[in-house]
């Protein structure tokens, strides 16, 4: 039985990770975005298709993982500053959403179906919610999230998250209400124990966090973070789902408090392969609850539901939208990604047939119409984008007038010169370093530095290289530079990389590599050294000038041959007087 059940679990698992495997490279391929293919995995090896797959319980136990990193990481990108920033938004914008399409989907489907005022109200509610992953996961592959439309979108979705908390807890109210019963009064102990938890989770953020990461950083273990990072995210959801919160909710909370960490950066690079796989095994479940069998005997309500519930969310976001500032197609793009229905919505429709609000046959249609909706978004996302990009997104933090954006890899001796050169020319500049004491003693002095491994890619990304003018590598780590180098370019195909050389053999080994700027550090310094003797030896300035750009040039030259025919390629050269002093000897020698 155990080698059975073994069995099945492997086979379960070579299933979705070939899935991945196949359906997100074609997916891609096509232009339809990773979210449609792990659908369409879904679908497929679904119980109502080829049936390959049939534990969607199981799968989104697993997935909701996926969700809680997700949102985890939503939250380090936010600061308590921007949050306090997009108050306006997310109690107006958020608020107004959520009573007006609720309200109205509610009385719909009082006046369409049987069901008394509290459940229909309960279901309407919970299709005003959108999907969080869904949403959020789009705009991000499309690298909108920090546009002035994905703005509104995320105080939207940051509201209906909130929400989920007093609906939840009207369930069970309006399940009593409905058999009958007297309500019991609100359970205040629940109340204060989840303000209880709130209060605990933010003290521990403020005061414990930050320390924790410091502690584990020093001891220089990369596994050993990211357990920490992981640990952080587990216990946090923990504790807010054991006060009876969404656990969702603890870990973005827990992401906020650490957004001004200087490790963050670090953090999100560390948990990105997990939330990638997890929230992809989300979307799997997602497909897997196409129930194609009710859809084929209810296909007009279902279709008619989907087109309605994507036309009446769209058309009131993008109304509401409007009147808090957005332009016409802003507008438009912010009705579209939230137009579907949500998680939340299969949850509340499974509690609800539970405590007997509605029954099985209505739960499994509207579970079918939110999928469908879920389906359609990218698909109405394709289409808006046709109005021209979304995109305004910059670094975070930039001081205001900064006239351009440097990420510096690197915060030794030459990183703190570069960076301290660049700032004092109004150039923004965030740097990554992996010393936690140098950390805090540059934060001291107002330095923007953050924790990392600054040759991963993944960290790279997330402290801003994407939409940096430039990334400068000041590491003496020439065994990994190059690798970040190369994986950086094919990324960010127009980002100005300059690279630090160790010695000369280094700069012979990136010339490989597409990199605008290589900076050998001991030969500037050395030929800084040369022309100061020169100086001293009485050479006038237009001399010196004129060999240092010979030096280099021949230097360069030599860099080349060495390149193609090895360390000794033009050594002749190397005691040859170089053309401006072979000039000088020859003028001295017609004046004698």
């Amino acid at each position: 039985m155990a080698a059975s059940g073994g069995s099945e679990f492997l086979f379960d698992a070579a299933v979705y990770l070939g899935a991945v495997a196949v359906a997100v490279p074609v997916f891609k391929k096509l232009k339809l975005g990773t979210i449609l293919g792990f659908l369409a995995a879904g679908v497929l090896f679904g119980p109502s298709a080829l049936g390959v797959l049939t534990a969607e319980e199981g799968v989104f136990q697993i997935a909701e993982l996926g969700v809680v990193l997700f949102l985890f990481v939503i939250g380090l990108e936010l600061s308590v500053p921007r949050l306090w920033a997009l108050r306006k938004t997310i109690f107006g914008l958020g608020l107004l959403q959520m009573i007006i399409t609720g309200a109205v989907i509610g009385f719909g489907i009082f006046y369409f179906s049987p069901m008394g005022k509290g459940p229909s109200l309960i279901a309407g509610f919970a299709l005003a919610c959108s999907s969080t992953a869904f949403a959020l996961s789009l705009m991000e592959e499309r690298g909108e999230l920090n546009t002035p439309y994905g703005t509104k979108a995320f105080s939207v979705l940051l509201f209906q998250d909130i929400a989920v908390i007093p609906l939840l807890a009207a369930i069970p109210f309006v399940a009593q209400l409905s058999a009958g019963e007297e309500a019991m009064p609100l359970d205040l102990l629940a109340v204060a124990r989840a303000a209880g938890a709130i209060i605990l989770l933010i003290v521990l953020g403020r005061f414990v966090l930050n320390r924790f990461f410091k502690l584990v950083a020093v001891s220089g273990s990369r596994e050993a973070f990211t357990a920490a990072a992981l640990f952080v995210v587990a216990a946090t959801a923990l504790l807010l789902n054991e006060a009876g919160l969404s656990m969702a909710l603890g870990a973005f909370i827990a992401g906020v408090l650490l957004a001004e960490s200087s490790f963050r950066h670090q953090i999100e690079a560390d948990i990105e392969p997990f939330r990638e796989l997890l929230l992809g095994l989300f979307f799997i479940g997602v497909g897997m609850q196409l129930d194609l069998g009710v859809m084929l005997q209810n296909w007009w309500i279902v279709i008619l539901g989907a087109v309605g519930l994507i036309v009446f969310k769209g058309a009131v976001l993008y109304g509401l939208a409007r009147l808090f500032g957005a332009t016409h197609p802003n507008a438009m793009r912010v009705g579209g990604v939230l137009s579907q229905g949500g998680e939340f919505g299969f949850v509340v429709f499974s509690l609800g047939v539970g405590r007997g609000i509605f029954d099985v046959e209505f739960a499994t249609v509207s579970s079918a119409i939110v999928t469908l909706t879920m389906v359609a978004t990218p698909v109405i996302m394709m289409v808006l984008s046709r109005q021209g990009s979304a995109r305004s997104v910059e670094m975070p933090e930039g001081p205001d007038g900064a006239e351009g954006q440097v990420l510096v890899v690197g915060y030794g001796r030459v990183g703190q010169i570069v960076s301290q050169m660049l700032r004092g020319s109004n150039i923004s500049v965030t740097a990554i370093d992996n010393d936690p004491v140098r950390i805090e003693t540059a934060r001291a002095f107002g330095a923007k530095v953050f924790y990392g491994n600054g040759t991963d890619l993944h960290l790279l990304l997330s402290a801003g290289a994407i939409n940096a003018d430039a990334v400068v590598f000041a590491l003496d780590d020439r065994e990994h530079v190059q690798e970040a180098v190369a994986a950086l370019r094919e990324r960010c195909p127009k980002v100005k990389i300059i690279v630090r050389a160790a010695d000369r053999l280094h700069e012979i080994e990136l010339l490989d590599e597409d990199i605008d700027a290589i900076v050998r550090e001991t030969f500037e310094s050395a030929v800084r050294m040369a022309t100061r003797t020169l100086s001293f030896l009485g050479r006038n300035d237009a001399v010196i000038a004129d060999v240092e750009a010979a030096f280099r040039e021949r230097d360069r030259s030599r860099l080349l041959a060495q390149k193609a025919d090895g360390l000794h390629a033009q050594k002749e050269v190397l005691n040859q007087p170089l053309p401006p002093m072979q000039e000088e000897g020859t003028k001295e020698k017609q004046r004698a």
